[in-house]
């Protein structure tokens, strides 16, 4: 009787707390153990509405919209109904490029064969590569990649003829329907195509990102399309390292470069629910979220590795999901004189180890190559080598152990962990069983 008066009580208490003017339509993600059933009564409530899961078959992550502000912190009502969170949905900046320039690889257009695939030498045979000793690892162990890597960004070119033939069909969640295209988001242009009469494609600016073809490349310069191709060049940053694994493209990302925190975990799921190994989170967020870490423990537990840029701030203030320790591995930017990149940050917060990241050069959409700077193109070449580990011994496989393989990397200084990638050393330690005694997050 006490427990149902206390009810009663919070219920007029929450009613008369949300008798407010309406207010434009707020978006927020709920998370609740009691399933749909709970977050309907919740905005019965509340007056919001649900407008759909985020976690597929697992239904315990909601977007909800309201006209009015919701309390995030919780109530006792909302606590008895399950509830477990309630965050607003913010629209987050994808990481931008850093360091622009044109690097010698984007002039040596000679075609080589590389796994079945005419591609560009400058590209294959880009300093990064040789670096992290990737060539070395595939031909040394007989690997070219294996399994799913999915990758969170602002989608991708699914007629780069690159990437054509790994490409899986992925999702768009800033759309809600298959397919990733990232040329969506290009006014008057589809698939690369410019459509209309009046309708011109724009150029690439040298001083955003250097573009080998600028005759064929669509529109990247500023508003709104300042992240254009940021995702086909993640794709083939991970194609460059894995040649022979699957990519998934999942675009919350849209060219302007923000997208939903829900569009992000919705993603994570998606991920998971279709039966990828790896996923690539090329951004950063500055403060933490209960829904991230749920889905990041989702796919953890579901046995997925999650690789994340560590931020272009040059902080080592935390930044997430690369912050989420044990869960997440972190990856910093290297220059090619292996030096952290001045923009990178650093510190064990954000970093296990790191890649470079200064003037790579990676594909980009109209069957062109680019060359960028920054974290979010360090982390795809890690995404990569954890499909090289699948290829190489497919037992055994989840986040602490890839993590202590990546770990036997080349040691520089304290501020970027572990060091810079060495993919020979890290399938060696893999393949051989060497990297159980490091344990340091895990």
């Amino acid at each position: 009787m006490k427990r149902r008066t206390a009810i009663l009580v919070a219920l007029m208490v929450l009613m008369l707390a949300t008798s407010r003017p309406a207010a434009a339509q707020q978006r927020y993600v709920v998370v609740s153990t009691g399933g749909l059933s709970s977050a309907l009564n919740l905005c019965s409530l509340l007056g919001c509405q649900v407008q759909g899961t985020l976690d597929g078959n697992v239904s315990q992550t909601f977007l909800v919209t309201s006209a009015n502000l919701l309390n995030t912190a919780l109530t006792l009502v909302e606590s008895l109904l399950g509830i477990v969170s309630i965050e607003p949905d913010h629209l987050l900046p994808l990481g931008q490029p850093a360091l622009p320039s044109i690097p010698y690889g984007l002039y040596d257009t000679a075609p080589v064969n590389y796994y079945g695939t005419a591609v560009c030498r400058g590209y294959a045979a880009q300093p990064a590569a040789q670096i992290i000793r990737l060539h070395d690892a595939q031909n040394g162990f007989g690997i070219s990649g294996t399994g799913i890597v999915a990758l969170i960004d602002t989608g991708v070119d699914p007629y780069h003829p690159v990437l054509r033939p790994v490409l899986l069909q992925g999702y768009d969640f800033t759309r809600n329907q298959p397919g990733a295209s990232e040329w969506l988001d290009v006014t008057g242009m589809q698939n690369g195509i410019s459509q209309g009469q009046n309708q011109q494609p724009g150029y690439v600016q040298q001083s955003t990102a250097a573009v080998l073809d600028q005759s064929t490349a669509a529109v990247l310069d500023g508003s709104p399309y300042v992240a254009f191709g940021h995702g086909t060049m993640t794709s083939g940053l991970v194609h460059l390292v894995a040649p022979n694994a699957k990519i998934l493209p999942l675009k919350a990302f849209s060219a302007n470069g923000t997208g939903y925190l829900s569009g992000i975990v919705a993603a994570l799921y998606y991920a998971v629910q279709n039966h990828a190994n790896v996923v690539n989170m090329s951004f950063d967020l500055a403060s933490p979220s209960s829904a991230l870490n749920r889905a990041v423990s989702y796919a953890n537990n579901a046995g997925l590795v999650l690789v994340a840029a560590a931020g272009n701030q040059s902080t080592s203030a935390p930044v997430y999901p690369a912050a989420m320790n044990g869960k997440v591995v972190g990856i910093a930017s290297t220059t090619d004189w292996d030096t952290r990149s001045s923009f990178s940050n650093y510190g064990p917060a954000d970093v296990w180890i790191a890649a470079p990241g200064e003037y790579v050069i990676s594909t980009y959409p109209g069957g062109t190559y680019a060359s960028e700077s920054g974290t979010s193109f360090s982390s795809p070449l890690v995404a990569g080598t954890v499909a090289l580990l699948l290829n190489a011994k497919q037992s055994g496989f989840n986040q602490s152990q890839v993590a202590n393989a990546l770990a036997n990397a080349q040691a520089l200084t304290p501020d970027l962990n572990h060091g810079r990638l060495n993919v020979y050393q890290a399938v060696s330690a893999w393949v051989n069983g060497t990297s159980s005694r490091l344990n340091f997050w895990f």
